[in-house]
């Protein structure tokens, strides 16, 4: 069943909630793991691993969607994926102990990775390239959102049934986000048709998919922007993953203080995400990736020096967040546009894959870098990583002109923004 052509407003409603309740069950888990470690009886030096689980199957599961959804289409794909992620967060009701958790997120790891860079990639097979910034922007601000209400909620509702029922609390927030995954697959099941754009040809195996992944690093200007991609993360997570902890010992904020952070950050990202996606189909991808980049590297820079109270964390915090909601709607757009239509979701798994990647090669090293030499090392490296990735853009990473464009569906008549 493929439905009739909806309008631009529905397709982008359903990829807004997919990416809101994907990315709220992901950051549910960092401030509820005191209270399932608690509840369940899981040692503090085995929470970390729920983490890790999720992450693992991502990286490889988005590997292998890649290739099938250029093959099946991205359509099929999303309805696949939304399935899985829903069966799997209800999955959370079977939790008792440390290894069912285990084997949940691990379980919810291969949903979160089939569903890896769909959103993105359907707005690249249905938007214009000239268009695709505002509409990623649009999309990707369901993470915000995340921040802003899904996990906040979520908290709270963990908390308060965690009163009524002891060992319970934390697995209401996952069937919330189940709720929503469902009423994702619903809307996309009814109203999101699959675009009419060119599939991979050939049977689809493990060498073929090796082969295509192969050809498309053998490209220099998309090892180039997976390169940034990789790097990215990188600096990201060398700087974000002991913020927080390093907020908490130099200015004693609390839990609720820190949280405050997650919704300040998502306002910001609600603020940016849209905007920049839009002005950058106007100037441009590469100029805002560039000079985001580069305000995002002083920042982290100068974190330390200007941060002596709490509420100058709340200020840098949110300036840190809008010049990381700058870079994601360009750069996803860009990428978008360095492959034809039937390698797009390949090259979206493989970028967001080595991201995965980049990210665990930061947080393994931030550890041992603060503990050794303090915040301030996080920051130098976190902030070189980010100017790394900026001059790969600005000279390996090919900007399409405004008129060129790999999709093969025409701007709907209704769209506007």
């Amino acid at each position: 069943m493929n439905p009739p052509k909806a309008s631009a407003g529905i397709i982008l409603f359903a990829l807004w909630l997919l990416v809101f309740s994907a990315s709220s069950q992901i950051m549910i888990i960092t401030p509820l793991l005191p209270q399932i470690g608690v509840e369940l009886g899981i040692a503090e030096s085995r929470l970390g691993t729920l983490v890790s689980a999720y992450a693992i199957m991502v990286g490889i599961f988005a590997i292998v969607a890649g290739p099938v959804s250029d093959k099946i289409g991205r359509r099929r794909i999303l309805l696949l994926g939304t399935a899985v992620m829903t069966v799997a967060l209800l999955m959370h009701f079977f939790v008792v102990g440390y290894y069912s958790f285990l084997a949940v997120r691990a379980a919810t790891g291969c949903a979160g990775g089939i569903l890896t860079g769909s959103a993105v990639s359907y707005v690249g097979d249905y938007f214009p390239y000239h268009r695709r910034g505002w509409a990623i922007g649009w999309v990707m601000s369901g993470m915000a959102f995340g921040q802003i209400a899904g996990v906040p909620i979520g908290v709270v509702l963990a908390g308060v049934y965690g009163s009524m029922q002891p060992g319970e609390g934390f697995k209401v927030p996952f069937y919330l986000y189940a709720g929503a995954m469902a009423a994702t697959f619903l809307l996309i099941w009814f109203r999101v048709p699959q675009p009419d754009v060119q599939r991979a040809e050939g049977p689809l195996t493990v060498a073929s998919a090796v082969r295509n992944y192969r050809a498309m690093l053998a490209k220099s200007e998309i090892a180039a922007a997976t390169a940034a991609y990789f790097t990215m993360f990188v600096g990201v997570s060398l700087f974000v993953v002991y913020l927080f902890y390093w907020l908490e010992q130099s200015l004693g904020m609390s839990s609720n203080a820190i949280a405050g952070l997650f919704v300040v950050g998502g306002i910001a990202n609600v603020l940016t995400g849209p905007q920049a996606g839009k002005l950058s189909d106007r100037i441009g991808r590469k100029r805002i990736i560039i000079a985001s980049s580069v305000g995002l590297s002083l920042v982290m820079l100068l974190t330390t020096v200007l941060v002596r109270e709490v509420w100058a964390a709340y200020i840098l915090y949110f300036v840190l967040m809008v010049l990381v909601a700058a870079r994601i709607s360009p750069f996803s757009a860009l990428l978008t546009a360095l492959v034809s239509d039937e390698r797009r979701g390949s090259l979206m798994a493989m970028a967001i894959a080595l991201g995965q990647i980049g990210f665990a090669v930061g947080a393994a090293a931030a550890g041992p870098m603060y503990s050794r030499f303090g915040f301030g090392s996080n920051t130098v490296l976190g902030a070189a990583a980010v100017l790394t990735m900026a001059v790969i853009v600005a000279y390996l990473v090919p900007e399409p002109a405004p008129h060129d464009d790999t999709s093969a569906v025409p701007a709907p008549a209704n769209l506007t923004g």
